[in-house]
């Protein structure tokens, strides 16, 4: 893989094609950031779970955690990260950035239930 940059790719003179690459390049900022903090959250919950003494309801809710997690780390080494599983759409960033291991839109649409404060 070259070191070329998705805003190297594009003539200076042009605005709508910069305005695009800094598009990219902020997304692609974004997406690092939420992979690091899964690879974060795998490690933390591998740990809890291998410290624990004994099954609990706890470990139940841990390891359900530990599959979503893995399913979205699985997705950003496919491409297919923050896309809607059932529509196939690209997902409203704000969302990812909130629970990156959101698997749909419709899931989005629930998010209230488990919320104990407002989202808005």
């Amino acid at each position: 893989m070259s070191n070329v940059f998705p805003f190297q790719l594009f003539p200076a003179g042009n605005n709508k094609t910069n305005d695009k690459a800094t598009e990219v390049t902020t997304m692609k900022a974004m997406q690092e950031q939420l992979f690091l903090e899964l690879r974060q959250t795998q490690a933390e919950i591998e740990k809890s779970l291998k410290n624990q003494q004994k099954q609990g309801w706890l470990t139940s809710i841990l390891e359900e955690e530990l599959e979503d997690v893995d399913a979205a780390l699985k997705k950003f080494k496919t491409g297919n990260f923050g896309q809607c599983e059932i529509s196939g759409e690209m997902m409203p960033d704000y969302l990812l950035k909130m629970i990156p291991t959101l698997k749909s839109i419709e899931d989005s649409e629930n998010l209230e239930v488990y919320y104990k404060k407002p989202i808005y």
